[in-house]
């Protein structure tokens, strides 16, 4: 593992370099720019909330209007946005870059950390003004606003560490991208984002243990819609699940990467 890291490190320059082309590239020719990065996850929020605010406004607990609905969104579906756009990508990274895998030798899992920085950073761009907009407003959470730094990092990890092994099968077997695009979909509502769980029937909210992202989104939405610190023992499996799906990951990429440049 140190190996690795140093490897990757001595490469740092071509992770950068990557992450600021691909950035430049997105935006090419567009008269907004990055302003996109925030216009398409505003227009996902504001209609939810014109859609769901009259009805889950009476129901969410300590959230009595329209305007607190909307943190509750944002703080769901940004933090998700997170989620699929590290996934999403991760899933058809060695694809994208067959060309690269069979020309150049540089640390292979130098790919996945370019997902993960490119998505941090149009995260941080549109979270960053979310942020600006709970300060002006007067809703800023306060000092449990530094919990979302963990929060986000075991966000990340789980993230990434799914996005390698669906990498690694999708190589091999091309349907998994688009299974888990339909998988993703269902996911997202499954998850409590644009509802809290105390409107699921009693009998179904134990359910949402089995969903490592429920608690993820709840410990957000803890944070920056109540003001208070998450529950730390609720994030623990999806802790443990984060760094089962890492090391697994890893395993898989390297077992399989001499098969991998072939089936590319």
């Amino acid at each position: 593992m140190g190996s690795m890291l140093k490897k990757i490190w001595a490469f740092r320059g071509f992770v950068l370099g990557s992450v600021k082309r691909e950035f430049q590239l997105k935006y090419r020719n567009s008269l907004l720019g990055a302003a996109w990065t925030v216009l398409n996850p505003l227009a996902m929020i504001i209609v939810y909330t014109v859609i769901f605010a009259q009805i889950m406004r009476a129901k969410l607990p300590g959230v009595d209007s329209t305007f607190a609905y909307s943190i509750y969104l944002c703080a769901g579906v940004l933090t998700w946005g997170l989620f699929a756009e590290i996934t999403g990508r991760a899933q058809n990274v060695f694809l994208e870059h067959a060309n690269l895998l069979k020309k150049i030798s540089f640390p292979r899992l130098c790919l996945p950390l370019i997902v993960i920085v490119s998505a941090c950073l149009n995260f941080v761009i549109i979270f960053g003004l979310f942020t600006v907009f709970l300060i002006i407003s007067n809703n800023f959470p306060g000092w449990p606003y530094l919990a979302l730094f963990p929060v986000l990092a075991i966000l990340v990890a789980f993230s990434i560490g799914l996005g390698i092994v669906l990498g690694v099968l999708n190589v091999f077997f091309r349907d998994v991208g688009q299974l888990f695009g339909v998988v993703l979909q269902f996911w997202f509502w499954l998850t409590p984002i644009v509802y809290p769980p105390s409107i699921l029937p009693v009998s179904v909210r134990p359910l949402l243990a089995l969903n490592p992202m429920a608690s993820l989104m709840t410990a957000c939405q803890d944070i920056l819609v109540s003001g208070r610190w998450p529950n730390w023992a609720s994030l623990l499996p999806v802790s443990m699940l984060a760094v089962l799906l890492c090391v697994w990951g890893i395993r898989l990429f390297r077992k399989n990467a001499g098969e991998m440049v072939d089936e590319l």
